[in-house]
């Protein structure tokens, strides 16, 4: 795995370690109240950027351009916002950062949705040629 294939899934990797090791603290604490923050990392951050990363991987041509490069910007701040914003938010210390985080991980998966678009318009072209 290379390229932007291989940045999603050292992410996704990197976000599951933290997602299991939170729910365990969690558990340890018997305080689950910022479980919603730690699904969304877990959904968001360790399912979405694996599943980014198997994309390119399997379409090395996706990675090309800068769509791509968008579509990780947008992602990688998107989490990185939408986190602790979600825990912000669940208590009561603001909706701010969840919400801007949030609308960077839409934003990241419209990317993503044009750059699946793109090289499907692209797969089908050579077919048919």
């Amino acid at each position: 795995m290379n390229g932007i294939a291989r940045y999603f899934m050292l992410l996704a990797v990197l976000w599951a370690i933290i997602g299991m090791a939170w729910g365990i603290q969690m558990s340890a604490a018997h305080n689950h109240t910022l479980s919603p923050a730690h699904a969304h990392l877990n959904l968001v951050g360790w399912v979405s950027f694996a599943i980014f990363a198997f994309y390119y991987h399997l379409v090395p041509g996706a990675g090309a351009g800068i769509l791509p490069k968008l579509h990780f910007a947008a992602a990688v701040v998107g989490v990185v916002l939408m986190i602790p914003g979600i825990a912000m938010a669940v208590t009561e210390r603001g909706e701010t950062l969840a919400k801007i985080g949030s609308i960077l991980t839409l934003l990241s998966m419209l990317l993503f949705a044009a750059v699946v678009l793109r090289g499907t318009s692209a797969g089908q072209a050579a077919k048919a040629s």
